[in-house]
């Protein structure tokens, strides 16, 4: 088939602001959904801050931003999305509401032949694919934060899975600029099922008090070459999405190692989910 030049977003939080951002810089007519027209505006205005940072980086030119922000459209009806040849929903790691939305969109789309790609983290795609009527079309398509620097995609075809659907999607994968890799349909696929365990046991040492963030941090940082140490890293995913994937993993597997412990549910419930918020295991300035 043709290349994908006509894409939706569905949802435009941290990923699929990042999700869009990176199609629109490279030529595709962007569509990105949100749920009200107050979230409209805020996606959009997160896009925008998104490309003019990039500008003041050197990332890109002035004409490039304006080019990319050209071929951005928003809406609040998924109904727009009927004309699209491919669309990402990247909605809240949450089942219902992923179910909800791909019912929605398995409706609205009008090509029977489009792709309907989950950016779940953790929640197995077959799971979701089931509760459409196309779910030949539906795979996992897993981008890391932040989507404009990160290069990686997780690929991850479910059982109902056409491996026309999967070439298409390894394809787009490339139009986008990213490497991909085939993951298994398991909670966790590949890279958070090694990466969860890691996070999580730094959290269990804050916990017990072993040891503070900063030294766990630095510890992993200037010993062990890692870009970022792993409590940094959870304030920059979200302390409630790294609490829901170690959930979805932990329902999975029933294994401790994955199982949240107590301090990451209370920051959760008192609001201290990381950069987001301005608070996590550091405090960020607005």
């Amino acid at each position: 088939m043709d290349p994908i030049t006509r894409l939706g977003v569905v949802g435009c939080g941290l990923m699929g602001s990042g999700i869009a951002e990176v199609a629109a810089r490279h030529g595709l007519d962007v569509r990105v959904a949100e749920a009200t027209p107050d979230a409209v505006a805020a996606g959009r205005r997160r896009v925008t801050a998104s490309l003019d940072r990039g500008v003041r980086r050197g990332k890109l030119d002035e004409e490039q931003r304006d080019q990319a922000l050209a071929g951005l459209s928003f809406t609040h009806d998924l109904g727009d999305m009927a004309d699209r040849q491919f669309v990402i929903e990247a909605v809240a790691e949450n089942r219902d509401i992923k179910t909800d939305v791909l019912r929605a969109l398995d409706k609205a789309v009008a090509d029977p032949t489009a792709v309907l790609a989950t950016n779940t983290s953790s929640i197995p795609v077959v799971d979701l694919a089931v509760t459409t009527e196309r779910p030949a079309q539906v795979i996992g398509m897993h981008f890391f934060n932040p989507v404009p620097v990160q290069q990686l995609v997780e690929l991850i075809p479910a059982l109902t899975t056409s491996r026309e659907t999967v070439r298409r999607t390894r394809d787009f994968a490339g139009q986008l600029g990213k490497q991909a890799i085939q993951a298994p349909d398991r909670s966790g696929f590949v890279v958070n099922a090694l990466l969860v365990p890691f996070l999580l046991s730094a959290v269990r040492m804050v916990e017990s008090g072993a040891a503070r963030p900063d030294d766990i941090d630095q510890g992993m940082e200037l010993g062990c070459a890692h870009p970022m140490g792993p409590l940094r890293l959870l304030d920059l995913i979200g302390l409630d999405t790294a609490q829901a994937v170690a959930e979805s993993m932990y329902e999975e597997f029933k294994e401790p190692l994955y199982a949240p412990p107590a301090l990451l549910r209370r920051m959760v419930a008192a609001g201290h989910l990381g950069r987001k918020s301005g608070r996590g295991f550091y405090r960020y300035d607005a």
